[in-house]
């Protein structure tokens, strides 16, 4: 058993006066033993009056603040289990979440105040806690600076918690259309701090802004989470805004050293009239991934001196799987490179075999930086692992991928039907399922089509029975799900190409929509 480390404990007793995270919403900065402390009394909050034990699950509804991280590690100290919910999603996907996942309690911030009723209404829910006081509660659930000032001790970690301790509950779509909670232990996290510190070279002196949504394993671990493991500075923003980002990252006074963002990220910042005036030359590391990076898009910022690596993970990988390295980014621009020091990575066929150099197979993945399965779905931890001879378990990626004579990897395609829109992965069963509600639709295929914006952006190729018009799916999806997710063109056939066991052959739609 490996016992899992108090990162923010520990630096609070060596470097105390550290400026450990600036939440630039509030304008409110917090020392390592600051953060400590606010982490120690919610902890005892959370142990003492909500009666949260280890294996507890607590969510949290909430955009990008210094609070989301308090919660974080005060869920680790007590081995209860965080759970992040997608502030986009619609109330019905996060009712399915909640009732899989069954927290016992929620935090939330002001802005999702009037979503909080009809959650608890039809979940488990038994215990809220609401973060922000510049707006008077509208409801009867404790505020989070009176909860942290009813705790009169800092609590620790236990010494129970250790790697295989599970930290976090994060959902991902699965082809099925229902989502999975992707179990994330305290030793998944901290393997992902190693592995992603090595490429990008954080340390104690690194400095970085958060723009990634913080319910999503990127905004949490690429690269927070591993900042706050070396002892360094996190800035975070409230959401992405293109402007205030140049602005914050071009700012030496801030001291930003790294930054990681979306394919769509660099687009937007790129198109932004102060791009090119600001100074982002004390920026140390560039990091993109959640959809590949045109590369034009690549050159825009090589031409600026400017070396973005190209990676990618999974939610399931926590999330770290390859980072390509500087002296390869540009010399291979498409690739991913080689798996992260502690990762390992194979190229397979059907049979589980490696396949040859050039051709393409399956990514497969392995290390102690993967995820034990998923809650209550055996189906899928069946269908997604597999024990080689020598016993070591891989994760099926769904990726196609193919090495090159160098040893470095290109995910050429995906196996699966799933899209990325805005860094989102969108998968489209999900969406399937919402439009086969209306009554006029037959018969509906969804594929991601390329979209200059979002990189991706969905179509719904729809059969139908009756009267029914775009605009009236449109708004169905828009009512159900989240925005991300709505396509943004439907057109209509008489038919649907299938294979002779009913399944729709996407690669034909693609082909003559495309």
């Amino acid at each position: 058993m490996v016992l899992a480390a108090d990162w923010v404990a520990f630096h609070a007793d060596r470097t105390p006066d550290k400026i450990c995270m600036i939440d630039q919403n509030t304008d409110r900065a917090w020392t390592y033993l600051q953060f400590h402390e606010r982490i120690g009394y919610l902890a005892t909050f959370m142990k003492e009056g909500w009666g949260i034990r280890k294996g507890d699950v607590v969510a949290i509804l909430a955009k990008n603040s210094t609070d989301y991280y308090e919660v974080q590690f005060a869920c680790f100290r007590l081995g209860a289990i965080l759970l992040p919910l997608n502030w986009r999603l619609a109330e019905p996907e996060l009712l399915y979440i909640l009732n899989d996942a069954k927290p016992r309690a929620i935090v939330y911030d002001n802005e999702f105040a009037d979503r909080i009723p009809a959650l608890r209404d039809a979940s488990p829910l038994e215990l809220c806690l609401r973060i922000d006081l510049r707006t008077e509660p509208s409801d009867d659930s404790l505020e989070y600076e009176q909860a942290l000032d009813q705790a009169d001790v800092i609590t620790v970690m236990d010494a129970l918690i250790d790697h295989d301790t599970v930290a976090t509950l994060m959902y991902t779509s699965g082809t099925t259309g229902h989502p999975k909670g992707v179990l994330i232990t305290q030793g998944m996290t901290f393997w992902n701090a190693i592995n992603i510190s090595i490429p990008t070279g954080l340390n104690r002196d690194s400095v970085y802004y958060v723009i990634l949504p913080t319910f999503h394993t990127a905004g949490l671990n690429l690269y927070a989470n591993p900042v706050l493991h070396w002892g360094g500075t996190n800035i975070i923003a409230r959401e992405f805004d293109p402007g205030l980002t140049l602005k914050t990252i071009g700012d030496p006074q801030n001291g930003v050293t790294h930054f990681f963002g979306v394919p769509a990220i660099y687009l937007f910042l790129s198109q932004h009239e102060d791009f090119n005036k600001t100074d982002l030359s004390h920026i140390q590391s560039w990091g993109c991934g959640g959809a590949p990076m045109p590369v034009a898009l690549l050159e825009t910022y090589a031409r600026r001196g400017i070396i973005v690596q190209l990676g990618f993970g999974m939610t399931e990988t926590s999330p770290t799987v390859f980072l390509i390295d500087k002296r390869r980014a540009l010399e291979k621009p498409t690739s991913v490179g080689k798996p992260m020091m502690h990762t390992r990575v194979r190229v397979v066929d059907e049979n589980f075999n490696d396949v040859a150099q050039g051709e393409v197979g399956e990514v497969v993945i392995s290390g102690p930086n993967i995820t034990s399965g998923y809650l209550n779905r055996p189906d899928a931890n069946a269908e997604n692992f597999t024990i080689d001879e020598y016993g070591n378990r891989w994760l099926h990626s769904g990726d196609a991928g193919m090495i090159d004579d160098d040893g470095c990897i290109y995910i050429v395609d995906r196996y699966k039907d799933m899209y990325i829109s805005g860094g989102e992965n969108v998968y489209p069963a999900e969406v399937e399922q919402v439009i086969f509600q209306l009554e006029h639709v037959a018969d509906v295929g969804v594929i991601g089509v390329p979209d200059e914006r979002w990189g991706e952006s969905g179509m719904a190729i729809v059969v139908k029975n009756g009267d029914i018009d775009p605009e009236t799916i449109i708004e169905h999806c828009r009512a159900n799900l989240a925005r991300f997710k709505v396509p943004r063109e439907v057109v209509f056939v008489d038919e649907l190409p299938r294979n002779a066991s009913g399944k729709i052959l996407k690669r034909v739609l693609r082909d003559q929509f495309l």
